[in-house]
């Protein structure tokens, strides 16, 4: 009961301090929150070799805990992904500052003004789960956003995410901003997270990355409003008009470039005309780098099983089902899917059309890999994750994602009749 106490006035203590920094950050020059994320990549770049320490006892704590291949791979650092993490920070710096814009102005009969314009949302949390360089988006996209955010990364990934604080700190120190902008839970107590979905007080959005567990967890438990995607369960579906070349390179793409993110391919549907040729050629292709296909009407590696449709594998696996046309292709992923990335591949634009007025996902690609479902690929510099509900905050969510708005209404003497 005194650790829970301990954590319970910790999380205070942080709820409080993230609460004043916020309404400093409001306010605060765009120059500012850049300078202070150019600073904070600068010591990203001075510290990688101490990043990478860290990340070491993460990849080791990991393995300890009987992390798939998969996961691993989502939890490592080395110095291209370090150099991946600096170059986000300085793109979001270099983006156009969202508070203080002008969404839409109007004037009205009775000689009012109206003005709608961005604000920042307050206090966000984000809980995360093994990917270390979520700690620097979250943080960047938050501070340009103009909001202090609580970050309580995974247990996997504690030191790598505490050293990659320290540099936001480092930036915000630099830039005379408030260094409890960006704050994070130093422990791996679960009861931080059950404190977070309860701190109303102080935060004002929950934002999960992670997987169905964490996710479904916050959305359960949650008293904050929550941005969240419970699972990326992306298809793909293959057209009887797909060209050849572009599908194949495409779905071998969409499935074996990173398994463990959220936009890796997971269901693939072949249009019955082009089963037995182009399908079974992409079949091929997966089987030959080492995927395992779980396939209904095609020779795969085993037979598909009801369990296959809806399942996030994040794994080198992916399911796989004939179909007659584009509207069942529709019905299977309205039925199976999670409304985050779908594809289709298809050189008739009335299938595409179809496909995409029929469907909404919060992405819908056509001819192009689901790995591009990234707000760094979006040109939103990072995203702090990507959002399947019907809020406002929806696909990636970038700093521009991670405002309210406000309307300023200004008159002259201007009464109402």
């Amino acid at each position: 009961m005194k650790d829970m106490d301990n954590v319970a006035n910790m999380m205070a203590d942080l709820g409080a301090r993230a609460k004043a920094a916020s309404a400093e950050l409001a306010f605060a020059p765009a120059a500012q929150k850049a300078a202070a994320l150019t600073a904070a990549a600068d010591a990203v770049w001075a510290q990688r070799d101490a990043i990478i320490e860290a990340n070491a006892k993460d990849m080791d704590y990991g393995r300890e805990k009987g992390l798939t291949a998969a996961m691993l791979d989502r939890l490592l650092l080395d110095e291209a992904r370090i150099q991946g993490i600096v170059d986000s920070l300085r793109a979001v710096a270099a983006q156009d500052d969202p508070v203080g814009e002008t969404m839409t102005e109007w004037d009205r009969p009775t000689g009012l003004h109206i003005k709608r314009v961005r604000t920042p949302l307050g206090v966000i949390g984000v809980i995360y789960e093994s990917r270390p360089n979520v700690t620097a988006d979250a943080g960047a996209l938050c501070l340009k956003a103009g909001n202090a955010v609580i970050l309580r990364g995974g247990s996997e990934s504690f030191h790598s995410s505490g050293a990659i604080h320290a540099c936001l700190v480092e930036g915000l120190r630099d830039a005379g901003l408030p260094e409890d902008a960006v704050l994070r839970v130093p422990t791996r107590d679960r009861e931080a997270v059950a404190e977070m979905l309860r701190m109303t007080d102080y935060i004002d959005v929950i934002v999960p990355r992670g997987g169905k567990g964490l996710v479904g967890l916050v959305q359960r438990e949650a008293r904050v409003p929550v941005f969240a995607h419970l699972e990326g369960i992306c298809h793909i579906f293959v057209d009887a008009k797909a060209d050849p070349e572009k599908a194949r390179k495409v779905v071998l793409n969409a499935k074996t470039r990173r398994t463990g993110i959220c936009g890796s391919a997971e269901c693939l549907l072949i249009h019955r005309d082009v089963a037995d040729t182009l399908g079974q050629q992409i079949v091929e292709d997966l089987k030959e780098a080492g995927v395992e296909v779980r396939a209904e009407g095609l020779n795969g590696s085993i037979p598909a099983t009801e369990d296959d449709w809806g399942t996030e594998y994040l794994d080198m696996k992916i399911a796989a089902k004939v179909v007659d046309n584009v509207d069942e292709a529709i019905a299977h992923i309205r039925n199976y899917g999670s409304s985050h990335t779908d594809c289709v591949l298809t050189e008739d634009d009335a299938v595409a059309e179809r496909f995409f007025t029929r469907l909404d996902s919060a992405i819908l690609m056509r001819n192009a890999s689901t790995q591009f479902a990234d707000g760094g690929e979006f040109g939103m510099g990072a995203e702090i994750g990507i959002a399947t509900g019907k809020m406002h905050a929806r696909g990636p969510v970038g700093a521009e994602q991670l405002t309210s708005f406000k309307y300023i209404v200004v008159g002259d003497g201007t009464v109402r009749a």
